[in-house]
């Protein structure tokens, strides 16, 4: 199977340092994260990643990256990327 060519739209490029994300981790969870459908026809793909870092003034462990993506042909267009941030002291 040939895998599909991945774009990064401008407001995801927009998006990815503000929500901590990189586009490596977004390829990442694209190729090997949980694929789960989306609104309006979209495909989200789902990937924990080891954090073990400060994001926003708070510790986490693990970084959880999701790309919204649209598939058109032989293409994936990330529309966007969100992040989410979980584990550490309470």
């Amino acid at each position: 199977m040939v895998a599909k060519r991945i774009v990064l739209s401008k407001h995801a490029l927009e998006q990815m340092p503000a929500r901590g994300a990189t586009r490596e981790e977004v390829e990442t969870a694209i190729a090997s994260g949980e694929r789960i459908m989306a609104k309006s026809g979209r495909v989200a793909y789902r990937k924990n990643f080891s954090f073990e870092a400060r994001w926003k003034n708070r510790y986490y462990e693990i970084k959880q990256v999701m790309p919204i993506v649209i598939e058109e042909g032989d293409k994936l267009v990330v529309v966007t990327v969100y992040a989410f941030y979980f584990g550490g002291p309470g």
